[in-house]
């Protein structure tokens, strides 16, 4: 979603989870307890995205061209499939139940993708379950709205002349609440389910609210900090005897 000011990007949220040690198995992209999600399943998905949304080759015609569509990075890709997995697993333990059904077809009109795309179903499917999450707020602790606060200053968002101590008014409302509620609800099952991202998508985080599409006011890491991400649309090296596919994020 792109966010232009302060808003909710998605009611989504994942924890950061603090491991003594990081599993690690050739050719897997993440662990969600006892369930897996492979680089298979990842580049597949990324394939996928390419072959039904195709780039529109430049034309010589003075006309302006329509905006083309952002097709999602990698991490964005592995980020959504794990979500879905903690958000089903923990709707199954606490029986959440949907309170509304996000179709395909919107779906695909907020990302401007086609929508037989296998990662704008996911994506659908995925916000359908995070829709029956708690539909509640908490108060922002001191070092929450300081954080927010610093990450507003740091993107120029904030006057250099407004004190900390009027942003902090001005922030603390529903959608900052909202927004710390569902990362502390999907932190805590994150920690429960015992996340792991292979070190090739990490760093990966979630914006929950932000002030512009690059700087998040409210955002949460999943899994364990780390390097050697892949950040862009590029297919991910496969594991040796794989094959060349990325297919649907389903």
């Amino acid at each position: 979603m792109r966010a232009r000011r302060l808003a909710a990007v998605a009611t989504v949220a994942l924890g950061l989870v603090a491991l003594s040690g990081c599993r690690a198995e050739p050719g897997i992209a993440a662990y969600v307890g006892d369930q897996r999600i492979t680089d298979v399943q990842v580049t597949a998905a990324m394939k996928d995205l390419r072959t039904k949304n195709p780039t529109p080759e430049s034309s010589a015609s003075e006309q302006p061209e329509a905006p083309q569509p952002k097709l999602p990075r990698v991490a964005d890709v592995v980020r959504t499939m794990v979500l879905t997995k903690v958000c089903e697993k923990l709707s199954a333990e606490k029986n959440y139940q949907p309170r509304s059904q996000v179709t395909a077809e919107q779906t695909a009109q907020e990302l401007r993708l086609d929508p037989e795309t296998g990662y704008v179903r996911q994506v659908a499917k995925l916000y359908t379950c995070l829709s029956g999450l708690p539909a509640e707020s908490v108060e922002p602790t001191k070092e929450e709205l300081a954080d927010v606060i610093a990450a507003g200053r740091a993107a120029g968002k904030i006057p250099a002349d407004v004190t900390d101590e009027a942003v902090a008014q001005q922030l603390d409302g529903n959608q900052l609440r909202g927004a710390l509620a569902t990362k502390r609800i999907l932190a805590e099952a994150v920690g429960r389910y015992d996340v792991s991202i292979s070190p090739r998508y990490r760093p990966l985080e979630l914006p929950l609210l932000s002030f512009t599409e690059d700087a998040h006011a409210v955002s949460v890491p999943l899994g364990e900090p780390g390097s050697d991400v892949v950040t862009d649309i590029s297919t991910p090296e496969e594991p040796t005897g794989a094959p060349e596919a990325e297919g649907t994020a389903s």
